[in-house]
Parts: structure tokens; sequence; C-alpha cells
């Protein structure tokens, strides 16, 4: 819980300014300082999924081991349906792009959508990234 708090307490600026500089550009961010309710959304499966990481790699790996007897491994997997959230899951976080939102064709490392690497690309916003010249 306390992490929880800690990340709050690092993120309280960003949501009563409503802006944050990305790229260099100032974004004008709706409602709590998000770009969307679906920001939200991820952010806030994101936070279930780090609190409940640990316990429950501990829980999964024991139901995955061959090793250990069926009433064990059955205990493991009915904890795990029962006694932890289902946005505790890393399969339901969605990558979305941190500028629009836009939750396909991103790029991983740069946590961009396509279109917006392209734009930020065109106009040299991005360190290390060169269009293709031949």
């Amino acid at each position: 819980m306390s992490l929880i708090k800690a990340l709050s307490a690092a993120t309280d600026s960003l949501i009563t300014s409503g802006t944050s500089k990305i790229f260099g550009f100032t974004q004008k961010r709706s409602g709590a300082g998000w770009t969307d309710w679906r920001m939200i959304k991820d952010y806030k499966k994101r936070m279930t999924v780090k609190q409940h990481a640990v316990d429950r790699i501990r829980v999964n790996t024991l139901r995955k081991n061959d090793i250990l007897p069926i009433e064990i491994r059955e205990a493991a997997s009915t904890e795990i349906h029962n006694n932890f959230p289902r946005d505790s899951n890393l399969n339901r976080v969605v990558y979305r792009c941190m500028v629009t939102s836009r939750p396909r064709g991103n790029l991983m490392k740069f946590r961009l959508s396509r279109i917006m690497f392209r734009h930020f690309a065109d106009y040299n916003k991005l360190s290390g990234v060169q269009r293709a010249m031949w």
C-alpha cells in the first residue's frame, strides 16, 4: 500500500498542474491530468499488478510445479482465482502511446505510437533517431 502512496505523491504535481512536457512540447491534459479515461484505467491496472506481483508469482509457481502433489496445485489455483483481483494479471495491461493514448501500433522502446514516432522523428525531437536517407 505504501508503494501506491509513493507513486501517487510523485504524480501529484502532474495532476494538479494538468500539463506535462513531452519531447519539449507542453501537452494539456484533460480532467485529472491524463490524456483520456483509458490512460487512468490502464494506470490503475499497472498499480494493481505492481502491488500483487510478488505474491502472484509465488502462488503461480506452486500452481505450475509438476513435482508437487495435485492437492497443493489445486489449492494454489483456487487461491489465484479467489484471492487476487483480476487486474493483477500482467496480460490485462494495455501498452499505450504516452502522448495520444493510442493502444495499437506502439514502439515499445519509445512508448510512442507509430504516428507520433514519425512526427517526432520528422522534426528531430527523438535523440538517436534519424530518417532513412540513401
